[in-house]
C-alpha cells in the first residue's frame, strides 16, 4: 500500500500538533517539512472537517489538536484520506474476473487488507508523535 500525498501530509500534520501545548499554524508545519503550505492548508482543511483539527480564526488563532493524541487512531486517519483501501479491485467488487469464484488470491488479500487496518487502529497518534525536543532539534 502507497499513502497518497494528501494523507502523508495530514500525518505529518497531526504529528506536528500532537508536539504541541499552544495553537500553531499552517506556515509553521509547512516550514518544518519543506512542503507547501497551500498543500498544508487544504489537509488542515480536511483534517478540521474529519473533526480532527480544530481551526481557530483571528488574533491567537490557529489550529490544534481536537482530542487527544491518545484519542486519534492512525487507521481512522488513513481510511478517511484514502478512502477504499482494498489491494485489489475483486475485492470490492462483484464479477470483476473470470475467476473470482473461485479465486484464493482473493482470500488471502482480503485478510491481508483486514490485519493491515486493525494494526493501523490500534496505534495512536501518541504512539508516532515525536518528542518535542526533537522537533525543536531541525527546527532552527
Amino acid at each position: 500500500m502507497q499513502f497518497t500525498m494528501q494523507t502523508d501530509y495530514a500525518l505529518r500534520t497531526l504529528m506536528f500538533l500532537a508536539t504541541r501545548t499552544e495553537r500553531s499554524n499552517v506556515a509553521d508545519v509547512a516550514g518544518l517539512f519543506g512542503i507547501s503550505a497551500n498543500h498544508v492548508a487544504k489537509v488542515v482543511n480536511r483534517l478540521a472537517r474529519c473533526g480532527y483539527v480544530r481551526s481557530i480564526r483571528g488574533i491567537g488563532g490557529g489550529i490544534e489538536l481536537a482530542h487527544p493524541p491518545e484519542e486519534i487512531r492512525i487507521g481512522e486517519v488513513v481510511e478517511k484520506f484514502e478512502g477504499d483501501l482494498h489491494l485489489l479491485d475483486c475485492i470490492s467488487e462483484d464479477d470483476f474476473c473470470v475467476i473470482q469464484s473461485f479465486c484464493r488470491l482473493k482470500v488471502v488479500l482480503a485478510e491481508a487488507e483486514r490485519i493491515q487496518l486493525e494494526y493501523l487502529n490500534s496505534v495512536t497518534l501518541a504512539d508516532v508523535a515525536p518528542k518535542r525536543r526533537q522537533l525543536a532539534s531541525i527546527e532552527q
